[in-house]
């Protein structure tokens, strides 16, 4: 090869050896958005991440708030317990002690990699009595009610809140109702339920008698794959804090140079 007309693929190799460390580090990936910190397989934009995961969850950059999108809206996630692989959101038209509003509910898409946490329970509020969940939602002929029979002391604390007591609502209109019971379409469609509001929470805080101090939210599990195994390749590349990619994209500029 004559040194003085090099070839095209040797100089775009140094090209990108040059530039490479540069674009490396000034990509538009973060490492947290507001005070949540984002690590696999969630990212902050486009080529961040794991694909599957880029259209529900998302990083507001002018707000820096880290939001969880499904067909019935977009929610605040408040944190993620990445050891656990859980996600809790926040929905603003959860009824809570403080606050009784109305809502349409709140649904998972079903193709996507989420499921409803264990610890989730839902309480459906000033439900009708004709409503389908005291038949099961199979029709009238069901003799299995979705309600939790072991749900009316949720109901009871619910009711003692001023926010709920205010709306003079009887106790039977509460249906305290678990994620299994929504089924594979992780659906909860208030209307269709014949319910106007909703409270959930994913735990008591250590305060199972008072409602107040309950983790009002929506728990969420995330699957990284079938297996749910974790990409060693991603774990290798976020114990070295991306040197393992650095190496790799310069061990690739290195064979491409001696083509």
């Amino acid at each position: 090869m004559n040194p003085k007309n090099p070839s095209i693929t040797t100089l775009l190799s140094s090209v990108l050896l040059i530039f490479l460390p540069t674009l490396i580090s000034s990509q538009t990936c973060q490492k947290a958005c507001g005070k949540l910190p984002i690590k696999y397989p969630f990212g902050t934009g486009p080529g961040c991440g794991d694909p599957r995961f880029q259209p529900y969850i998302t990083c507001n950059q002018q707000q820096q708030q880290l939001t969880f999108s499904t067909h019935t809206g977009c929610y605040p996630i408040t944190s993620i317990d990445y050891n656990t692989q859980v996600i809790y959101i926040s929905d603003p038209t959860i009824s809570t002690c403080s606050c009784t509003q109305p809502s349409k509910g709140f649904g998972l898409n079903w193709d996507a990699p989420f499921s409803f946490h264990d610890d989730t329970v839902f309480a459906l509020l000033d439900c009708s009595p004709t409503s389908s969940i005291y038949r099961g939602g199979n029709g009238k002929n069901s003799s299995f009610p979705m309600c939790d029979s072991q749900g009316g002391s949720i109901c009871s604390l619910l009711y003692s809140c001023e926010a709920i007591s205010r709306l003079s609502l009887p106790i039977s209109t509460c249906c305290v109702y678990t994620p299994v019971d929504l089924g594979p379409s992780f659906e909860m469609d208030l209307e269709k339920l014949q319910c106007t509001s909703y409270s959930a929470l994913y735990g008591y805080n250590g305060q199972e008698s008072n409602p107040q101090g309950w983790n009002y939210g929506i728990a969420v599990k995330y699957k990284f794959n079938f297996d749910n195994d974790y990409p060693g390749l991603c774990a290798s590349c976020e114990k070295s804090n991306g040197v393992l990619w650095d190496k790799t994209i310069s061990k690739y500029v290195t064979q491409l140079e001696k083509k």
